[in-house]
């Protein structure tokens, strides 16, 4: 296999890169159904209305007395007692009254609630003190939803409180967009497994371990696709079982413009490239190829651009596939902390940790920002996104970043 250099592959702006990204991950996968109670995190790929008013009947929402507020102040007779879940059916007449406990179901006739605090009971008759008004203390039908009412739109996201609406309702199963398998291949003479020892010059494989747990984060399901050295043959093999096994295939390593740099013109030879560069730093390399049906992205071996590619363009693809109706991670405007010089040709994801501070959010980098230099992610919830340019921005300035982990 001839190789072909990185500088002839067009180089596109991250907006024409996400714009390719998002036309080969815009139709989502298959769907299915799983059961309600494990659908946290996954995708609704059918309309879920509620079934029927909720709830069904008007509900006490204090332990006390359900009355007839037409009765006035009058003392009560009171005829029985009522908890959640007994299943009495009572009728309420004139001047009776019934215990109640919260989440009960008020019996018929009786249109309000009085909590016990506010009573007083002896020989069988209840008083109490101020007025009460029809509706007081009780939840009215379908003031939870109503029948047919959206209760999750296609495209949302299920989370734990979804689960329970699910289950509220009675819904055994939901119908859900199938999660994407992304197989993970690392390339390169010099990595090897990080269990094992290694000879001089060596590294450890992390970028398979990381990429698979990034891919576990983003509610997919990962294939460890192991490594395949420099030579084209075992590459091509491992691609191709990637592909038979995948929706979508990340390899690391072997993008770049070296002489044992294959992966390039193998997925050139097998597919369409999308794009082969990116002015954008860091993960210049980073490729998208689509072959068949399965979406590649070739991203480049050193640790942090392979996981700031991931970040800023594999994610959000992920997230398309399983259906997810706002795929990117949300873009906030911060302060930065301390001046920052911005690269004079592209423009630069830079990590950070941003805070609240003073009623603001503040960002501060995480120190030196180059390639290989992992403890540059430890912590980081933000990429700082800055502008190319030739002067120094101050502390203060306001920039745009996005947002990766939780702001506290």
């Amino acid at each position: 296999m001839g190789m072909q250099r990185e500088s002839s592959w067009p180089m596109v702006t991250v907006a024409d890169a996400h714009a390719a990204v998002a036309r080969v991950s815009a139709i989502p996968l298959g769907y299915e159904r799983v059961l309600s109670h494990q659908a946290a995190g996954r995708v609704v790929a059918q309309i879920v209305s509620a079934p029927a008013d909720m709830p069904a009947e008007p509900r006490a929402t204090v332990d006390g007395y359900a009355i007839r507020s037409s009765d006035g102040d009058t003392a009560r007779q009171v005829v029985g007692e009522l908890t959640a879940g007994d299943g009495q059916r009572v009728t309420l007449l004139a001047g009776q009254a019934v215990r109640i406990m919260t989440g009960a179901p008020l019996p018929s006739g009786a249109d309000a609630a009085i909590m016990v605090e506010r009573t007083s009971e002896h020989a069988g008759q209840l008083t109490y003190t101020g007025s009460v008004r029809a509706g007081d203390c009780v939840i009215q039908p379908g003031s939870d939803m109503r029948a047919c009412d959206v209760i999750l739109p296609v495209g949302s996201v299920v989370a734990p409180g979804d689960v329970g609406l699910l289950t509220t309702i009675g819904l055994r199963h939901v119908t859900v967009y199938r999660r994407p398998v992304v197989a993970v291949l690392s390339t390169g003479d010099e990595v090897y497994p990080y269990d094992q020892s290694i000879p001089y010059g060596g590294v450890r494989d992390s970028n398979s371990p990381a990429l698979l747990a990034a891919i576990a984060a983003a509610g997919c399901e990962g294939i460890a696709l192991g490594i395949a050295p420099d030579q084209p043959e075992l590459q091509r093999a491992r691609v191709r079982e990637g592909l038979a096994r995948a929706d979508v295939l990340i390899t690391s390593g072997g993008v770049s413009m070296g002489t044992r740099d294959f992966i390039k013109p193998l997925l050139a030879e097998l597919g369409q490239v999308q794009f082969g560069r990116i002015a954008f730093k860091p993960g210049k390399p980073t490729m998208c190829a689509v072959v068949g049906s399965t979406v590649v992205f070739g991203l480049p071996g050193n640790p942090v651009s392979s996981l700031v590619s991931f970040e800023v363009f594999v994610r959000p693809a992920l997230r398309r596939l399983m259906g997810d109706a706002t795929p990117e991670r949300p873009r906030v405007s911060v302060h930065i902390g301390d001046a920052i010089m911005p690269s004079p040709d592209r423009p630069e994801y830079m990590r950070a940790i941003v805070r609240w501070q003073d009623g603001r959010l503040v960002a501060t980098t995480t120190g030196a920002q180059g390639s290989s230099r992992l403890l540059s992610m430890r912590a980081a919830n933000a990429l700082l996104i800055i502008a190319p340019g030739e002067q120094r921005l101050p502390a203060g300035s306001l920039i745009e970043a996005l947002l990766v982990g939780d702001v506290h």
